[in-house]
């Protein structure tokens, strides 16, 4: 089983910051994807940003220039810097990883961002 654990979302002011960490922990394959989605109120999840084992990165266009994600010293960890943020931004953000045969996903708990005007 893999299980993910989120954390550093909150309450921050429009053109603020906010990094967002996710660890996974299991039965972790070394070729994986992880990554960020989000869900705002009365919307479907949508991508934020992934990263590759080999630290290929892909980004949801309209987010591009103000999300940054990396791998944190441990591969089985991963960051996520939001920059400039706006009230659009507002959701939860879930931690994705995605291994092995189909593949398989799994999910965090996700993780509260609010962005206020």
């Amino acid at each position: 089983q893999v299980e993910l654990i989120e954390s550093g979302g909150g309450l921050v002011q429009a053109g603020g910051s906010l990094s967002l960490s996710c660890t996974a922990s299991g039965k972790l394959l070394r070729a994986n994807t992880m990554g960020w989605y989000r869900q705002a109120p009365g919307k479907q999840r949508e991508m934020v940003a992934t990263i590759t084992h080999t630290d290929r990165t892909d980004y949801d266009w309209s987010l591009r220039g103000r999300v940054t994600i990396s791998r944190g010293n441990a591969a089985s960890t991963i960051n996520l810097q939001m920059n400039n943020l706006e009230p659009e931004d507002t959701a939860i953000y879930y931690c994705l990883l995605r291994q092995g045969i189909g593949p398989r996903e799994y999910w965090g708990q996700g993780t509260q961002v609010t962005v206020s005007s």
